[in-house]
């Protein structure tokens, strides 16, 4: 009886064992892979592999590092659980063959905030590729170019992102949720989509069902505005207000007008933020938003939102004529004054010259009439940094070349 007790411990050792060194290989051939595929991205870093007889496999001190970013996104904790030791193989020997029902948590998620890791927070600079202009576009600076972007946050106080998520996959469909300290959350139900593993990188298959994305901000939507609008120089309603024409030109470049509905949830949504709860499908132009023609605009065709639990009625888009943007073709000259060598006043300068005046108090006027006055911090092939004193230190704003129209320095005049 002893050697048969001791000799099913020890198949459970060996068994366990193999077990565990069966799935690290795997395990180790699989994220080689994910690497490859993601390779053109990003660096991922697996850190160490350890699995239970549970069925669940673990990542313990990976990081993932976007060749777009200065800072990795580090994750304490990655822990897949297929619901069982054979599921877990099978998902292992063929990612195809995914179980129906899994699990994927992210724990520790910490993504440190430097004040130029980030291009841009919300969109791309300028036109996108066909020429349009953004439509979503949060000016933070006089030059209403300059969009909020990390080091913003960083002066708002929020010097590192933190959170956790999980994805969770049934046969009713998928759930996925975001939950981070200090900037809200995001949470995602999808109704009979699955996700399916090809080449390694994987893809969600939809069953064409609507996807139910909601959004908490945690109150970061009005610090928000009331850092854009101090920085920018004016109340928070208008600066909403830009922001919302903003909207407003962008689709109409795109043949678009918003619903006067819609344009008021914008706008308070950037003043109050709150819950937003919204249907998207993801493979529609618009994400499902309704487009109402002139010969079909009935009422009842309706983007499906919910705000702080409240329905929104008539929030939708109508079809109107592209507005084609126009621009000057030459800046107005500005007004050359003489000199006086016994009198410091401001004088006009030479764009290009502009190198030679650094560490000197200057003013710049933009092409939107708004004027920055500072020091000058730094000048670049595209763009120069005028300082700022704001709550007794000192603010850097940089302000692309191409949009500034005069530049002054504060100096004696030259003899004539």
């Amino acid at each position: 009886m002893k050697r048969l007790f001791a000799t099913l411990v020890i198949v459970v050792v060996v068994g366990l064992v193999a077990f565990k060194a069966g799935v690290w290989w795997l395990a180790d051939q699989r994220l080689a892979g994910l690497r490859t595929g993601l390779e053109a991205s990003g660096v991922l870093h697996r850190g160490s592999i350890s699995s239970g007889v549970d069925g669940r496999l673990v990542l313990n001190d990976a990081s993932w590092q976007d060749f777009e970013l200065t800072q990795p996104l580090n994750i304490q904790k990655v822990a897949f659980d297929a619901g069982s030791p054979v599921s877990l193989l099978s998902a292992l020997i063929d990612p195809a063959r995914l179980p129906g029902s899994w699990a994927l948590s992210l724990e520790g998620l910490e993504l440190d905030l430097e004040p130029t890791m980030l291009r841009n927070w919300v969109t791309a600079e300028g036109p996108n590729s066909d020429g349009e202009p953004p439509l979503f576009m949060l000016s933070c600076a006089p030059d209403p170019r300059q969009q909020l972007g990390s080091g913003d946050l960083i002066r708002m106080g929020v010097t590192r992102l933190t959170g956790e998520a999980f994805i969770r996959q049934s046969p009713e469909g998928l759930q996925a949720e975001l939950n981070t300290l200090s900037t809200g959350s995001l949470e995602l139900n999808w109704p009979g989509s699955r996700v399916q593993v090809t080449d390694t990188l994987p893809a969600i298959d939809d069953a064409g069902e609507p996807m139910r994305l909601t959004v908490r901000d945690a109150g970061l939507m009005r610090r928000i505005a009331a850092y854009c609008a101090r920085e920018v120089g004016v109340s928070a309603t208008e600066w909403a207000g830009g922001a919302v024409q903003a909207l407003e030109d962008g689709l109409a470049a795109r043949g678009l007008a918003p619903s006067d509905q819609l344009k008021a949830l914008y706008r308070q949504w950037l003043l109050e933020g709150g819950e937003l709860i919204l249907s998207i499908r993801p493979e529609e132009p618009l994400l499902g938003i309704p487009v109402r023609t002139d010969e079909v605009g009935e009422a009842g065709n309706s983007w499906p939102v919910r705000y702080n639990g409240s329905e929104v009625p008539d929030v939708y888009l109508n079809e109107v004529a592209p507005v084609a943007e126009t621009l000057p073709e030459t800046a107005v000259e500005p007004v050359v004054q003489s000199e006086n060598p016994d009198v410091e006043a401001w004088y006009p300068e030479p764009l290009d010259t502009a190198g030679q005046w650094v560490g000197r108090k200057v003013r710049v006027t933009l092409s939107n009439d708004n004027s920055v006055e500072g020091r000058l911090v730094s000048v670049g092939e595209r763009e120069l940094e005028v300082a700022r004193v704001i709550a007794g230190g000192e603010v850097a704003y940089p302000m692309l070349i191409r949009a500034i129209t005069n530049f002054e320095v504060w100096r004696r005049g030259r003899a004539q």
